[in-house]
């Protein structure tokens, strides 16, 4: 039976390699991306591998206004999502506000995702959210009060982990507020990928000996989104195809909690 599957950072890494895998299995995938030449490149290897060209959107997961045309336009096209994989993120290098008011980590990684999810709510009764995570939540800790970041403190690992963990506690919370959704985070490994603030970092994400494949990465998206609900811990956070515990700030559902009703103010 075909699913339709909507790949948010679907233009590279973990996300375009999950989207092929997706297109081999017969699926109907959806390419979200940021840079028009990428995701141009991954709507023509994502329709090589599944045999057509996959619907594919440009959209800037730092804009609001733009995520909110993407839920738009994904609603106007299906009455049910099956998977919504929430892949798109990344470090910034240096304190930087968003059009909205907002650090752009925080926004990039979490309260777009937030706004795409809760937009897309009905067209997900029954379905899926996978979020990527990464084991650099340790690092940081989302503030709800302080969303806008402070510039005076900013350090780019902090707010990435803090981004990451927000991915952990938008999981834990949607699946109690949302038992119809199966809603799931995970670390995909430390991915041979582009990612990274500064050439050292980036030099480190392509070179390290022991870095895990985009494609081994985008298995476990894959699984995570296909196998059945019953055998998934609802709200879990996963490290390989096992849940694993989160750091105490990450599995706060205080914390949860706050984080999700700021998200909603913060998203209008």
């Amino acid at each position: 039976m075909t699913s339709t599957i909507v790949v948010t950072g679907g233009s590279s890494g973990v996300g375009l390699a999950a989207a092929k895998q997706f297109a081999a299995r017969g699926d109907e995938v959806v390419l979200v991306g940021r840079d028009q030449q990428r995701l141009a490149d991954a709507v023509a290897q994502v329709g090589q591998a599944g045999g057509r060209e996959p619907l594919h959107f440009r959209t800037d997961f730092e804009s609001f206004a733009q995520v909110r045309t993407l839920a738009d336009q994904l609603r106007d096209r299906f009455s049910k999502i099956d998977v919504l994989a929430n892949n798109a993120g990344g470090m910034v290098g240096e304190y930087r506000r968003t059009e909205d008011g907002y650090e752009a980590t925080i926004q990039g990684n979490h309260l777009s995702h937030f706004l795409l999810t809760t937009m897309l709510r009905e067209q997900l009764r029954d379905g899926r959210v996978v979020n990527t995570a990464s084991r650099a939540h340790v690092q940081g800790s989302p503030d709800p009060e302080r969303l806008e970041g402070d510039p005076a403190k900013y350090n780019p690992w902090q707010a990435y982990g803090a981004g990451k963990a927000a991915n952990i506690l938008f999981a834990a919370e949607a699946a109690r507020r949302w038992p119809d959704v199966t809603s799931v985070s995970f670390h995909p490994g430390v991915v041979r990928t582009n990612f990274g603030a500064g050439r050292l970092t980036r030099f480190f994400y392509r070179f390290a000996p022991f870095l895990v494949t985009p494609e081994k990465a985008g298995e476990l998206l894959v699984w995570l989104a296909t196998a059945p609900a019953a055998e998934l811990v609802n709200g879990g956070y996963y490290v390989g195809r096992e849940p694993a515990r989160p750091a105490p700030h990450a599995r706060d559902p205080q914390l949860a909690a706050r984080l999700w009703e700021a998200s909603a103010k913060a998203a209008g």
